[in-house]
């Protein structure tokens, strides 16, 4: 999008200089730039989240959502992004890939009293071997 937007800029300003009544200077200055930093702003979450995905950031999954909801705007190729990110991200290799580990809850006092129950049956007291007799 940042090359698109350079090309604009120097599409508009070749356009509009060989124009018979062609705009001041500064105006095109002034909307070039402007051009020039809203693309630059939209694009700005896509790089955030390709490093994120390329680092395996926890927080990569949401960062690829954000890019890929404001990818979305730029019909059409940015729209295709949009489709594929949320296409890949939630389907079984992104979920693997990327999603946080589910942490398990401690067993319940029942499941842990059973436990203890099955260590006791299993194990039987042996005596002490007596100790040799010196004398």
């Amino acid at each position: 999008m940042c090359l698109l937007s350079l090309f604009m800029i120097g599409f508009m300003n070749a356009m509009f200089a060989t124009a018979p009544g062609r705009p001041p200077i500064g105006a095109m200055f002034f909307m070039s730039a402007f051009i020039f930093v809203i693309y630059g702003l939209m694009t700005i979450p896509s790089f955030v989240a390709a490093y994120a995905l390329l680092k395996k950031k926890s927080w990569a999954k949401t960062a690829a959502i954000i890019g890929g909801v404001t990818a979305a705007m730029n019909f059409p190729l940015g729209t295709a992004v949009c489709v594929y990110t949320f296409w890949f991200l939630f389907n079984e290799p992104g979920k693997a890939i990327y999603e946080k580990p589910q942490f398990m809850l401690p067993p319940s006092r029942q499941a842990w009293a059973e436990n203890m129950h099955q260590r006791q049956e299993k194990t039987e007291y042996v005596p002490p071997s007596s100790p040799p007799d010196w004398r």
